[in-house]
Order: structure tokens, then C-alpha cells, then sequence
């Protein structure tokens, strides 16, 4: 029963990833120094779509499944978690790669945002 927690709570923790990697730069219009964070787990995000890399929480969500008596599964979290609720067909290279880009494209946008309020602020009137 513990390692089933575990994991369903590593799925609840891995979705709130994968939402702050898309929208985490909305944080950063408030606070700035969220960008430390953000940016990082951006990138990731990222680099994960684009190579089609496995990210280690789902590994590690699978072994406490596994653990905790049930089976793993295959392919990576948005496919088993997400890729159901928003593409009932199934998650393709295309696919990824429009989310990679969206992460990307989303981000540039807050960021460059970011950047203009704070050359505003410098910029004496």
C-alpha cells in the first residue's frame, strides 16, 4: 500500500512538473527570481520532448508500482498520464515535438515579457 502511495503521489508531483515547465514562467511575471527555477526545469522539459528522453520520475514510478504489486507501464509520463485526456489516439513525433515547441514558444513569450517590464523600470522617463 506505501509503495503505491508513493507512486501515485510521484504522478501528482510529475503533473505539477510538467505544468509549471508550460506555465511555471507566468510565476516569473510576479516574481522574478522564480526564473532560477523555471528556466531550468523549462529547458528540461524541453530537451525531453524534443529527444524523446524518458524522464527518470517515470522509471521510478513504474519500480514503486511494481513494488507495490501492480504492473509498470510503457513509454513516458505524458503518453500514459496525459497523452489519454488530450490525444486519445496516442502520442506521435509530431506531437511531441508541437509540445516542445509550445514549452519553447509560451516561454519566450513570458520571458520577453519579463524583459521589457524590467527595461521599462530602468529606462529613466
Amino acid at each position: 500500500m506505501t509503495y503505491r502511495l508513493l507512486a501515485d503521489l510521484l504522478v501528482v508531483f510529475h503533473l505539477g512538473f510538467v505544468l509549471f515547465v508550460c506555465l511555471g514562467g507566468l510565476l516569473v511575471l510576479r516574481w522574478r527570481r522564480m526564473a532560477w527555477i523555471h528556466l531550468p526545469a523549462a529547458v528540461w522539459g524541453a530537451i525531453v520532448e524534443f529527444t524523446q528522453t524518458i524522464c527518470p520520475l517515470t522509471p521510478l514510478e513504474n519500480h514503486l508500482r511494481r513494488l507495490g504489486g501492480r504492473a509498470g507501464y510503457s513509454g513516458g509520463f505524458i503518453e500514459h498520464h496525459i497523452t489519454h485526456v488530450l490525444y486519445p489516439a496516442g502520442l506521435s513525433r509530431p506531437i511531441q515535438i508541437a509540445l516542445g515547441v509550445f514549452v519553447v514558444v509560451l516561454n519566450l513569450a513570458v520571458y520577453t515579457t519579463v524583459f521589457l517590464r524590467r527595461r521599462r523600470r530602468r529606462t529613466p522617463s
